[in-house]
């Protein structure tokens, strides 16, 4: 059973403003993944731009930064503000950045999952591409919309490890690994103190580390929630982060008991 002892997690939301009864939402899939992979437990925090970080990272043992349909707003990255990249988050985008530097302050595991991945690269001094099918040379990574969402998630395109890096490591020694692919926003310049952990074949950053971080502190662009068990790299990468959480809730309760 997963309990406190196991770990906290604060997952970030999206604030979804389409239906009637507007919501702050989470899809199952990172929950389902946190709970039955990583064994930690999931607390949701909501997109809201009034929220006290430092409050929720004095009690939280992780960190997961969702992906979202919203993009990153350009003046977050010295981005073109006139620039049309789709619908915004101005409540996610309040949380995700203070989230993700913090967590790596305190030395809090974080792990940023395709709309986390850009976050994670823009605390930290990185830009985006608004459009990464618009850059001479990138394919179109967007999901294929004329398909099922089940088939649009399906693994797509290649990704190349890093030699020696931390995904070539849990992902027990291969050069390369098929993902999925469901973004139109990538990383551009990467940011301050991280490094690559892989590119897709056209040369668009896939992972990201911070190399400096006391505990796990990674990105990936793909959807690494869906169907987790299914996929060797996927699994691997959320045993990991709840390795890593389960250290720093001990951590946690031994300076407490102290």
């Amino acid at each position: 059973m997963v309990n406190f002892v196991n770990g906290l997690v604060a997952v970030s939301c999206n604030l979804d403003m389409d239906s009637a009864h507007k919501s702050h939402r989470v899809g199952k899939n990172n929950v389902d993944a946190l709970v039955e992979v990583s064994q930690v437990m999931p607390v949701l925090v909501p997109a809201m731009e009034q929220c006290d970080i430092d409050l929720v990272l004095q009690r939280v043992d992780g960190v997961l930064l969702t992906g979202g349909r919203a993009n990153v707003e350009p003046h977050h990255y010295e981005g073109d503000p006139n620039i049309d990249c789709g619908p915004h988050d101005a409540g996610r985008d309040a949380i995700a950045f203070g989230l993700a530097r913090g967590a790596v302050e305190r030395g809090i595991p974080l792990f940023g999952i395709c709309r986390g991945i850009q976050e994670i690269n823009v605390a930290f001094g990185g830009s985006l591409f608004p459009w990464l099918h618009e850059v001479p040379g990138r394919e179109d990574h967007r999901r294929e919309k004329h398909l099922p969402m089940v088939d649009g998630l399906r693994p797509r395109h290649r990704i190349t490890l890093t030699p020696g890096g931390q995904l070539q490591k849990l992902a027990g020694g291969a050069d390369s690994v098929i993902v999925n692919s469901l973004h139109g926003q990538a990383i551009d310049r990467v940011g301050n103190g991280l490094v690559v952990e892989a590119l897709a074949d056209d040369g668009t950053v896939e992972s990201i580390r911070v190399e400096n971080a006391r505990s796990f502190a990674l990105g990936v662009q793909w959807h690494a929630e869906w169907r987790t068990q299914e996929h060797p790299l996927y699994t691997a990468l959320f045993e990991a982060f709840g390795d890593a959480v389960r250290a720093h809730a001990q951590r946690r309760m031994t300076v407490s008991a102290a």
